[in-house]
């Protein structure tokens, strides 16, 4: 199987590294809650042994998910340069309304926060392009104001 290299800033390495920490810690408490839900007895129908154990599995799931991202991840450095790249932050009009987007890979991008994906269609349009260039998305003439 040939792995694919997995697009990161620093940041999104530190709070991935973080999350993993939490949850490592958060083993004990799993376990302890299995076997205080073992101790009622009939497993069958004891509602708290199932919860706890479905808890566990979400929790080594997302475990070995993060350990999977940081052994493939390449970190990528935003630089300040003249063209829109990954780790770039781009201030966009978008018909009228200015926007700030932060070009990310797709592990770590959450609009809600300003990150997006390279992958994305706004990020996929935005990728490679100058300062001051305007372009056609979606019907809309979206300029790009500014590369930090």
């Amino acid at each position: 199987m040939i792995k694919k290299s997995i697009n990161l800033t620093a940041e999104g390495k530190k709070e991935l590294e973080k999350e993993l920490d939490d949850l490592i810690k958060g083993r004990p408490a799993i376990a302890e809650r299995i076997a205080t839900a073992r101790a009622f007895g009939d497993l069958s129908e004891n509602e708290e042994y199932s919860s706890a154990r479905n808890e566990q599995k979400i929790a080594e799931g997302r475990i070995l998910e993060i350990q999977e991202i940081l052994k493939n991840a390449n970190i990528i450095k935003g630089s300040k340069g003249d063209k829109v790249m990954l780790g770039t932050t781009v201030v966009l009009d978008m018909g009228g309304r200015k926007t700030e987007y932060t070009l990310v890979g797709p592990t770590e991008a959450n609009p809600l926060e300003g990150k997006i994906s390279n992958e994305s269609p706004i990020g996929k349009a935005v990728f490679g392009r100058k300062a001051k260039e305007s372009f056609d998305f979606n019907g809309k003439t979206v300029k790009i104001l500014e590369i930090k």
